[in-house]
C-alpha cells in the first residue's frame, strides 16, 4: 500500500537558501552547513515516528510508528511511502547489523528481534535471567557484531505505545554478543536509559539518561579494551531545564546529532554537540524530534523522525558507518 505525499507534506511551500532552520550556535558548526540544502518534510501522518534506519542497498528508509503499531518505508528514488510491516508489537528503535539485517526493539513483545533475509523474524533477547525485559527502546550495533540496547519501562506505562504491565527487571543497558548470542548487562545505573551510540572509534558509549534528576543528561562511558563492558560513567552533556535529548547518532568527526524538544517550539528539532560537549548547532523543526539516522548514497543525509512526520536534510559530514 502506497501513500501519495506532496513534496512539502503540508509544510512550508518553499524554503529559503540558506535555510534559517539550520542554525550555527558556534563557528565550528559552519563547516557542516550546505548553502543550498534545506530541511524537507518527506512524510506526515504518523502518531509517533521513531527509530529511522537507512537501507543503502535498497535506497529506502524505514521507521517505526509506535502507536499505530507498524513500520513505514520511504523510497528515495520515487518518494513513495508505504507500510513496510503491520502488527509488529509496537516497534521503537531500529538499526542494521553488520550483515545488513534489520534489528528492532519491540515494546509489546518486550524483546529485540532480527529480521532475516527471507523475512522471518529471530528473537535475539526477550528476558534477563528468566525475567521478561521491560520495553527495549533503542539499539546500535558495534563493529564486532555485538548488539547494544537500552531497556527502560516506557512501553509498560500504558496501552498507547505498548501494553500496560509491571516491570520484572530493572532498567538497564544490555549487550548481545555477535558470535555467541550471549547476553550481558553492561549498565544498571542509568535513570530511564534511552538513545545510545558509539563514538567513531568506539572507545566511548553515549547513553541518554531521560529520567535524570534534576535534569536529563547524555552520559558517557569508556568502553573496555575487550569491547564487552563499560566504565567511568560521567555526565557528558547536561540538557538543562526543559532539555529533552532522545535518540542520537554520531558523525565521523565525533559530533552528536540529537533528537530534541519538549513543551516549547524553541526546543523542537535536532541539537548538535561537538566532541567536547559544547552545543554547536541546531536544526529547528515544527515538531519534537525523537530520533535520527544518517543515510543517502554518501551517508551525508540526516533523517529525522519527529512526532507525526519524517524530515531530511543534507549536511557536510557523514554518519559513522554502521550507525
Amino acid at each position: 500500500m502506497s501513500t501519495d505525499t506532496p513534496a512539502s507534506a503540508g509544510w512550508r511551500p518553499y524554503p529559503r537558501y540558506p535555510d534559517p532552520a539550520i542554525e550555527s550556535l558556534d563557528p565550528r558548526f559552519d563547516q557542516y552547513k550546505i548553502f543550498s540544502a534545506a530541511v524537507e518534510r518527506l512524510y506526515t501522518g504518523c502518531r509517533w515516528a521513531e527509530g529511522p534506519v537507512w537501507f543503502g542497498d535498497g535506497r529506502y528508509l524505514l521507521w517505526s510508528d509506535i502507536p499505530n503499531n507498524k513500520m513505514m518505508k520511504w523510497e528515495e528514488e520515487t518518494g513513495a511511502v508505504s507500510v513496510y510491516r503491520h502488527s509488529t508489537d509496537f516497534p521503537n528503535g531500529n538499526t542494521r547489523d553488520r550483515q545488513g539485517r534489520l534489528i528492532t526493539c519491540e515494546h509489546a513483545g518486550r524483546r529485540v528481534t532480527r529480521t532475516e533475509y527471507d523475512g522471518s523474524v529471530t528473537v535475539l533477547m526477550d528476558n534477563w535471567q528468566g525475567k521478561r525485559l521491560n520495553s527495549p527502546n533503542d539499539v546500535v550495533v558495534k563493529s564486532d557484531g555485538s548488539i547494544w540496547f537500552t531497556d527502560p519501562p516506557f512501553g509498560l506505562l500504558g496501552n498507547y505505545e505498548g501494553i500496560r504491565a509491571e516491570s520484572e527487571v530493572g532498567q538497564a543497558v544490555y549487550r548481545i554478543d555477535g558470535a555467541s548470542g550471549e547476553a550481558s548487562l553492561v549498565a544498571d545505573d542509568v535513570l530511564g536509559p534511552n538513545g545510545l551510540c558509539f563514538s567513531p572509534d568506539e572507545s566511548i558509549l553515549y547513553v541518554v539518561e531521560s529520567r535524570g534528576q534534576p535534569t536529563r543528561k547524555i552520559l558517557a562511558f569508556d568502553v573496555a579494551g575487550d569491547g564487552r563492558s563499560i566504565a567511568n560513567k560521567r555526565v557528558h552533556i547536561d540538557a538543562g531545564p526543559g532539555g529533552t535529548p532522545d535518540g542520537m547518532r554520531c558523525d565521523v568527526d565525533g559530533n552528536l546529532w540529537c533528537g530534541w524538544g519538549m513543551g516549547t517550539p524553541e526546543l523542537d528539532g535536532v541539537l548538535v554537540f561537538a566532541p567536547d560537549g559544547a552545543k554547536i548547532g541546531r536544526i529547528a523543526l515544527p515538531e519534537r524530534c525523537a530520533n535520527v539516522c544518517f543515510g543517502g548514497v554518501r551517508r551525508n543525509r540526516l533523517f529525522m523522525a519527529a512526532s507525526q512526520s519524517v524530515y531530511a536534510v543534507y549536511v557536510n559530514t557523514q554518519g559513522v558507518a554502521g550507525g
